[in-house]
This record gives structure tokens, C-alpha cells and sequence, in this order.
């Protein structure tokens, strides 16, 4: 390999690392529009290098500009939804009326989630009341074995349930379940009652509970839950709430099912 060629692998490199420190800078959830000399500071980059690059990321659609400002762009947005299970719109778009039926229901803070891995991955959210004291976004992941959501979809996944049992867990707050038997033991007891609960296992000071969103021969499409602050509300009282807005939407992502193998089959 030729200095020449060392080099300019060390040029990309480094242009690579750049260009993910700005990407990082836009999507830390402080604002939607960031300028130049704050990306730059966030990035620990000289503003001309921060021009220079985010230039490059404008060109390729990755990052807009608003007046002197930038965001992250649309074709950003739609590679990060391809990471995601194929179909996985299909779930929100179809689920997403159930839970504005259970914020009704509820006027709490709601979540749409699906499982990605060992992870739960949330959909769609509707604020209640106490929305800043819930900071889940759309899009954000979570360890499964520490989230209602999450326990009640290894509960009816067999497969993701046996790779969370096996792995190590990680520890979010005090309270996070970290031993195997006793998280195969919770997933037992969400499959016989119907519900998972998060007392404080994902984050100190909330609680949640869920539902899954069940085909008809058990498997978890998605979960719906109900979170709050801890104190402020007593979570298991929108046990049986959640169950029956869970058990609405089977109903229908299941008739939908059988209308789509009938029109595809001709039966």
C-alpha cells in the first residue's frame, strides 16, 4: 500500500468519524434545528470543518437546512426505519387508533412498542398528563427483560425469550430483574395473567403495565401499555383497561389477517 493510498484511507476515515459526530449532535433530543458554531461545539470540531461536512451530509440528503440551521433529513429518517422488522409500519398504522383508545381510557401517558432483538422498540406514544416526567420517544429502544412492554412480548416469543434467558442482563435501576430464573419465572406469571408490570426497572420513579397484541395461535405482534410516575398513580389500576384495548386489537389484527389470507387464497 502506497503512502498516497494510507493516507487518504486515514482522510475517510476520519471524514466517516466527523460526519457521525454531527449526525449524534442533531438527533441528542435537545432541539430539532441546531446551527453551525453549536454542532461544531457539540462535536468537538472547528466550525469551517463542521461546514465542510455537514455541506457533504446536505448533499446527500442526509441533513437539511433551515435558514442557517440544520436538521436531520428524510433520507435519514428512512434508513433508520429499515433497520426495524419489515412491516413494522403496517403494525403502527393498524395498532395506532387502539392506542389512542387507551389513552382515552386512561389519560396517561401510552405506548405502541414492538420487540427488535433483546430489545423493545417503541412505535408511537400519546402524552397524558404527566408527560415530562416520561421521557420515552418514539423510536427509542430499551433492554425487553426491563420493560413491561418488553415482558410481555418475550412472554409469547419463544425464540427472544430463550436469547434474553441466556445472555447477560443488564442492570438499569435498582430494581431491574438480572437473574435469569427469576425473569423466566416474571415471564411465566405475565403469560398466565395477561399483563407485564415495570415497577421502576427501566427507570427510577416510573411504573408501567402491558398488554400484548396476540395472533391467534399466541405470538406477540406488539404491546400496548399504560407508564406513570410512581406516587402520582397506581399503575395496576389500568390492568384490566389495558387487557381489554390489548384484546380489542388481536381481534382486529387477526380478522385482518384471515381477510388478507382469503382474498390471497381466493377462499
Amino acid at each position: 500500500m502506497t503512502a498516497t493510498t494510507s493516507d487518504a484511507i486515514r482522510d475517510d476515515r476520519a471524514s466517516v468519524d466527523k460526519a457521525i459526530s454531527l449526525l449524534a449532535a442533531l438527533g441528542d433530543g435537545t432541539s430539532r434545528e441546531v446551527g453551525v458554531s453549536e454542532l461544531a461545539r457539540r462535536a468537538h470540531l472547528s466550525k469551517s470543518t463542521a461546514h465542510r461536512v455537514l455541506g457533504l451530509l446536505e448533499r446527500n440528503g442526509v441533513v437539511e437546512r433551515v435558514g442557517t440551521d440544520y436538521r436531520l433529513g428524510e433520507r435519514l429518517h428512512r434508513l433508520g426505519r429499515s433497520v426495524y422488522a419489515p412491516g413494522t409500519e403496517h403494525v403502527r398504522d393498524l395498532l395506532l387508533p387502539f392506542l389512542a383508545d387507551l389513552y382515552e381510557g386512561t389519560r396517561q401517558t401510552v405506548h405502541l412498542s414492538v420487540l427488535h432483538g433483546s430489545d423493545t422498540v417503541c412505535l408511537a406514544k400519546l402524552y397524558g398528563h404527566h408527560a415530562a416526567s416520561v421521557p420515552s420517544r418514539i423510536g427509542g429502544r430499551l433492554p425487553a427483560h426491563a420493560t413491561a412492554e418488553g415482558k410481555v412480548l418475550l412472554a409469547h416469543s419463544p425464540d427472544a425469550a430463550a436469547q434474553a434467558l441466556s445472555a447477560s442482563l443488564e442492570r438499569l435501576t435498582a430494581y431491574t430483574i438480572t437473574d435469569s430464573g427469576s425473569l423466566n419465572l416474571e415471564l411465566g406469571r405475565v403469560r398466565r395473567e395477561g399483563v407485564g408490570y415495570d415497577d421502576q426497572e427501566s427507570r427510577t420513579g416510573l411504573s408501567c403495565v402491558a398488554a400484548p397484541v396476540l395472533t391467534r395461535d399466541g405470538r406477540a405482534v406488539a404491546a400496548l401499555s399504560v407508564t406513570g410516575p410512581c406516587g402520582r398513580i397506581d399503575i395496576r389500576r389500568f390492568d384490566s383497561e389495558v387487557r381489554r384495548v390489548a384484546a380489542a386489537a388481536s381481534q382486529t389484527w387477526n380478522s385482518r389477517a384471515e381477510h388478507a389470507s382469503r382474498r390471497t387464497t381466493g377462499w
